[in-house]
């Protein structure tokens, strides 16, 4: 079963969406790298002063082995949202309690 990786840090919303829009072929390059090692799906949301990222991906070991080749490209992003602390992604496994609704269900 998949696990969902989130990873919030205090940071600028704006800063990413302005690094994205300025360099959308990295953006690009990230996810397909992403895609190789397995990503399901990544979303990064915002709010005032904090950012966080949601991925879904088939296992823990598949998420580091991709950020650990990846830092070096994902550094930049960091930067561009003023993250001065090291993100910690936690993973998280569905939990099997007979009530789900929606996502296909």
């Amino acid at each position: 079963m998949s696990v969902i990786m989130t990873l919030w840090s205090e940071g600028d919303p704006a800063g990413i969406e302005r690094y994205a829009a300025e360099n959308p072929q990295q953006m690009r390059e990230i996810v397909d790298h992403a895609a190789e090692h397995g990503i399901i799906a990544h979303r990064f949301y915002g709010a005032e002063g904090q950012i966080l990222v949601i991925d879904e991906w088939p296992d823990e070991q598949s998420f580091q082995e991709f950020f650990a080749h990846m830092q070096p490209q994902i550094q930049p992003i960091m930067e561009a949202a003023g993250i001065t602390s090291e993100p910690r992604p936690v993973f998280w496994r569905k939990l099997d309690t007979g009530d789900d609704y929606g996502w296909g269900a």
